[in-house]
Formats: C-alpha cells, sequence, structure tokens
C-alpha cells in the first residue's frame, strides 16, 4: 500500500474514527473488528482502504534533521542488559562539534524505533544534546519497517525485561565519556509511560524528564521520585487523562517539581508529525517548553 501523499488534519476526521485508528493501534481491537467498523466512514466513494491509507504514517514527513546534516553525527550503538533481554540497540546522535553534552534517552512509542523517533534524537543533537533513542523491539528482530507489524511484535515482548532494557540504555548513556553526567529522558505515548516509571527506578540518577501523554507512575510510588518533571496531555485522551488527578495530587502531596500541560482538543500523538493527528501548533510549543526544561535541568 503506498502512503500518503497529502498531508491532513485531524479537523478532517469524525473523533470516533481517530479513536478507532487509536484502538487498533494500541491493540485493544483487531484488524477484522477494525475494518468492519470503519465501513461506516467510507462513503461518498472513499473506500475502507483509503481510510487506513490516509491516517498511516508517512516518514517523509518526519525527516526535519538531515541524517547527513554537518552539524551532527549519528549511528547506531549496543548496549548490554544483562537483567533484561541481554541486549538492546539504539540510535545515538550528537553535536558534530564538542567533547561532553548534557544527555537525553529518547523513548519511542509501542512501535519501536521507527524513523519518526530517530529524527527526534537528530532534532536533540541539533540543539546541543548527545541523544539515544533505543529500540525496545530489539529482543524481536527490532523494528520491521511497518507500523502494523511493528505493533504485533511489540505486543510479544516481555514487559519487565523491556523495562530492564531501557534502564541499562539509559544508565550506559549518563555514564558515556561523551555525556556530562546529567541525564534527561523524554517519550511519546509508551514512551511518555516509561518515562514516570524510570523517574521511580532511577530516582537520583535522572535529573528531569519529559512525558508526551503517557502513563502515570503509582501513586505509591511517587516518593520514589526525584527528578522534576514535565507532562505533555492531549485534550481527546480520555484514557491517559484519567490517570493525571490522582497522580498530580501524590506529586503534590510528595512536595515534587513538575509542569503539567493540557493541549485542549488535541489528539494523543500530536507530537508525531507523520500522521493526521499531528498538530503543529501544539507539538512546537510543546518542543519549545521541552528544550527549556531540559535546558534548565541538563544544560
Amino acid at each position: 500500500m503506498e502512503k500518503p501523499i497529502d498531508r491532513k488534519t485531524a479537523d478532517e476526521y469524525p473523533q470516533e474514527l481517530l479513536d478507532l485508528f487509536h484502538e487498533w493501534q494500541h491493540g485493544n481491537i483487531d484488524r477484522r473488528d477494525f475494518f468492519t467498523a470503519l465501513g461506516k466512514f467510507a462513503v461518498g466513494g472513499v473506500t475502507v482502504a483509503a481510510l487506513v491509507q490516509s491516517l498511516t504514517p508517512n516518514y517523509a514527513w518526519a525527516q526535519t534533521v538531515d541524517p547527513k546534516d554537518k552539524d551532527i553525527r549519528v549511528g547506531y550503538e549496543s548496549v548490554a542488559s544483562p537483567a533484561g533481554n541481554g541486549s538492546i540497540r539504539g540510535y545515538l546522535a550528537r553535536p558534530a562539534k564538542g567533547s561532553k553534552f548534557p544527555a537525553v534517552l529518547v523513548i519511542h512509542e509501542n512501535r519501536g524505533l521507527n524513523p519518526y523517533i530517530e529524527d527526534v534524537a537528530r532534532r536533540f543533537a541539533k540543539a546541543g544534546f548527545l541523544a539515544f533513542a533505543p529500540d525496545g523491539l530489539t529482543s524481536v528482530g527490532g523494528y520491521p519497517g511497518n507500523e502494523q507489524d511493528a505493533a504485533a511484535k511489540f505486543r510479544t515482548v516481555d514487559g519487565k525485561k523491556m523495562t530492564e532494557d531501557f534502564v541499562a540504555a539509559a544508565m550506559w548513556l549518563k555514564k558515556r565519556k561523551d555525556s556530562k553526567g546529567k541525564l534527561g529522558a523524554v517519550g511519546f505515548c509508551f514512551g511518555g509511560g516509561m518515562v514516570n516509571q524510570l523517574a521511580v527506578r532511577l530516582g537520583k540518577d535522572l535529573n528531569a524528564g519529559v512525558a508526551f501523554y503517557g502513563s502515570q507512575a503509582g501513586v505509591t510510588d511517587v516518593p520514589k521520585i526525584v527528578a522534576p518533571l514535565q507532562f505533555h496531555y492531549a485534550g481527546n485522551d480520555q484514557r491517559i487523562n484519567a490517570g493525571i488527578e490522582a497522580y498530580e495530587k501524590a506529586l503534590n502531596e510528595n512536595k515534587k517539581v513538575f509542569e503539567s500541560y493540557m493541549y485542549a482538543e488535541k489528539q494523543h500523538g500530536f507530537h508525531n508529525d507523520t500522521t493526521p493527528r499531528y498538530d503543529e501548533a501544539s507539538a512546537k510549543l510543546a518542543w519549545a517548553r521541552t528544550l527549556e526544561f531540559f535546558g534548565k535541568h541538563l544544560k
């Protein structure tokens, strides 16, 4: 199936359709049920296949920083993870000039290390950070090149071992010779939830965390958090947003430092510039806030 050429926006789709696509991406409904449900939206000469095509990520849109950009250096590295799946491979991006940099772990959505996440790592490198984006699918062969196979693979990985893989990647990054020893973590969707988990697991070893529309940590684990946190939430994201009140109440009660931003009427995934759920204004604002936050706590 060819990728869509014309960029559409979320406003061009019924919310029910966007919600269906979200559920399918997260494995809550299978392919048959998803395609059956899409039938009601296939009107006016628009086929189900065309609808799916228009919602499918177009990774050409995600390349905002060329891998050959003269200001950065990029490549792949493997990190030992004895408590996890043995090792985890990832994408490393750093400024071309300089010897030591503040480090940021970039954690993907529930589909592994795709081109969008690699570009996010390059964006951090352009901004002066040492960025490493691990692939949680390493143990099952890595990101396969398309979203649906990636989502299926993701559901087969041992979650506890994958968490250990990200812990290993975080500590490897923090201790690198070209790291200044200050570590941040940013994540999207699944990755946002992982940032919250790493804040609990790493304690003082994490210096700042930014979670985009990610599941919250358990309130009983909040006392273990040391790092200042920043949250970005989408207004049309009921499942994730249901956990905000209890989490932020616990953070406040435990005197934790955090910032929380809600992007009204936007979709889960609004930062991902490869799908119609992307919202340019919100994504740019959230990115500026992220860089400012990391600049304050890591540089």
